[in-house]
């Protein structure tokens, strides 16, 4: 169904546009994900979508009847209001509908005449159709199992919401959003402030919401999981690709070839053209030539096509250490009474590169530190090998002073090597260029910031880099240039990082602080690998689980009086034949995700839709079928 269309949106700063003739619709279960480069105008777009008075042009038409909603940045709550009972609120419409039913449902008790008994009976019967239909009797549940999801303890369901930080009053915002459940979402970067885990239950959250969504995010993986299409805003228009984040740059890539192959082809039928007229433009071929002019002067010259990228990163020539970087055993760290680690081995050979991952305070920084020198381990050893030279990149970029200039920043007072002119042939590599080399580094933005702090790494010449999350303020191009640079680096890398994305694309190795194992994972992999491991266990868990879950409930039972015995929700089928569905829709969600693989799916639209549609509607049967395999095993005797 559609919801949202929008017809030559237009919207401009003074005399430039910031976006012009930008059309597109929006379908029920279309996932989209937005991108384009910084300042191309995706957040005043999003904005006009809700207020379309900032337009200069166009026009956004809401379906009659659906709702929008938007998730905003900016946290604003009533004083002394719990979280529960602000994410609750999202229901206002129900909660209205729930008061006039029990309203409804005591006059009713002490109605004295038929004609009144009849009326408030059909008034009943509508407000309990709504609520049955809206899942209105189960409000509480919905808003524990968001909660729960996005990472509120239960103790802290009853707090005041102004005890509680700015990021977690942005999930709030976000539970919000998700249990008011309009037809139209529009997410602003709503995986920020979250960990890996709430990220993953967010993910899968959303794919299984009919709504239609806008989503403006810089996790590529997140995407990636999420989006069924993708818009990118670039050069003032909207182009529109079918597909996850991954497929849009394949798509993307696919179309800047052909169209460049095009530029150049016509540029070069008009250069021969013009080189024929200069020839013959007197004598007995003029003719011919003001001929082959005239059709040259009817020809629509096409544009040479232009697409995002990042800066060019380079990050270095490097020495050669040690085959050994660094050789870790049994180390733990305790701060007081708490544990972060123990017993922690491992080897890191040159040209590894290890991603370290887990949950905030979990001690990712701090095995940072103990390999660093900076901080010692509470047991164990660490040993680093020969002709090891470490550059560390801290997430909050201290090693710039914030009072120099960025050429002098990162241009080191000891290093007689380098000339003023190499410094800002750098910086200019690292998309650090013109004015912005003679400003104060406290003047720079975070992601400035993060290329020069890159930058200055490259010109210490270290052979092990040791990254604290060094995607933070970084764009999406940014990170690719970044990604395509270490991959390229001959040295090693040590890297703490909660970007699946960028972990996927340069780490070999992983040291995950895995909470649910209680201890820290050595993967050699990348993250797809692991999340592989983690699927594996997830799955042998729940099937070894099954047969004691049915066996405890069988003789939970068998104890019991039969008046006792529940009723059944599900039509009576041996146990068996519910487990022979499973397996075979388990097959087919298998089945389809393997089609959505293939590349080729996502140049046939409607199959990809169909498919999408399949594959979805799959997964939403297996819940009810789990509940009747255990129902069947339990009830039938």
């Amino acid at each position: 169904m559609l919801l949202l269309s929008c017809i030559d949106l237009a919207r401009g700063y003074d005399a430039t546009p910031l976006f012009e003739g930008v059309s597109f619709e929006l379908f029920a279960r279309d996932r989209v994900g937005f991108v384009g480069p910084n300042g191309a105008g995706k957040t005043t777009l999003l904005k006009a979508l809700v207020e379309p008075d900032l337009l200069d042009g166009g026009e956004v038409k809401l379906h009659a009847g659906a709702r929008l909603g938007v998730l905003r940045q900016v946290a604003e709550f009533p004083a002394d209001r719990t979280i529960f009972q602000e994410a609750k609120s999202a229901f206002d419409e129900l909660l209205a509908a729930q008061d006039e039913f029990i309203r409804v449902a005591e006059l009713l008790s002490t109605a004295t005449t038929e004609l009144e008994r009849k009326q408030l009976s059909a008034r009943y019967d509508r407000l309990h159709e709504q609520l049955e239909s809206q899942d209105g009797f189960q409000l509480d549940n919905r808003v524990e199992e968001v909660l729960s999801g996005l990472g509120f303890p239960k103790a802290d369901w009853h707090r005041a919401i102004n005890t509680f930080s700015g990021g977690q009053q942005r999930r709030l915002l976000l539970a919000k959003i998700l249990l008011a459940a309009p037809d139209v979402m529009l997410l602003d970067e709503p995986s920020n402030h979250l960990d890996i885990k709430t990220t993953r239950w967010l993910e899968d959250y959303l794919v299984r919401q009919p709504q239609g969504m806008i989503v403006v995010s810089h996790d590529r993986y997140f995407l990636d999981r999420v989006t069924t299409r993708t818009f990118e805003l670039h050069d003032r228009k909207i182009s529109l690709y079918p597909g996850n984040y991954t497929q849009y740059v394949r798509l993307r890539d696919e179309k800047h070839e052909r169209l460049l192959k095009e530029y150049e082809a016509q540029k070069e039928f008009i250069e021969k053209q013009e080189e024929y007229i200069r020839r013959a433009h007197y004598g007995q071929l003029a003719k011919q030539a003001q001929s082959r002019m005239k059709t040259l002067d009817k020809v629509e010259r096409v544009q040479k096509p232009t697409k995002v990228s990042g800066p060019n990163i380079q990050l270095g020539d490097a020495v050669r250490s040690g085959d050994i970087v660094f050789h870790c055993e049994d180390l733990t760290k305790r701060f007081g009474d708490k544990l972060l680690f123990e017993n922690l081995s491992f080897d890191i050979l040159r040209g590894r590169r290890v991603g370290i991952l887990g949950p905030n305070g979990c001690g990712k920084t701090t095995l940072l530190r103990i390999l660093l020198g900076e901080e010692p381990p509470t047991s164990g050893k660490v040993q680093r090998g020969h002709l090891v030279y470490l550059g560390y990149l801290d997430q909050h970029l201290k090693m710039l002073d914030d009072e120099k200039t960025l050429l002098r920043a990162v241009w080191p007072e000891d290093d007689a090597s380098q000339t003023e002119q190499k410094m800002r042939d750098l910086l200019g590599s690292f998309g650090l260029q013109g004015e912005i080399v003679d400003q104060p580094v406290k003047s720079l933005s975070g992601g400035e910031r993060s290329r020069a702090a890159l930058a200055r790494l490259t010109v210490e010449g270290a052979n092990v880099l040791v990254l604290d999350e060094p995607t933070n303020h970084l764009d999406i191009w940014a990170c690719d240039a970044l990604e395509e640079a270490v991959k390229a680096f001959e040295g090693t890398l040590i890297c703490v990082s909660h970007d699946r994305y960028f972990l996927n694309r340069v780490a070999d190795m992983l040291i995950v602080f895995d909470s649910d194992l209680g201890r820290p994972e050595i993967v050699f992999g990348n993250y797809d690998t692991y999340e592989l491991l983690r699927a594996n266990r997830e799955q042998a868990a729940r099937e070894s689980g099954k047969p004691k879950k049915a066996q405890a409930r069988v003789e939970s039972v068998s104890n019991r009086p039969e008046k006792a015995k529940k009723k059944r929700k599900y039509p009576y089928r041996k146990a068996a034949e519910v487990e022979a569905d499973i397996a075979a829709a388990e097959a087919r969600v298998t089945e389809l995700e393997a089609m959505l693989q293939d590349g080729e799916i996502y140049k046939d639209a409607p199959r990809f839709q169909a498919t999408l549609d399949a594959l979805e509607e799959t997964k939403a049967k297996l819940p009810a079928l789990y509940e009747h395999w255990e129902e069947a095993v339990e009830l039938n005797g």
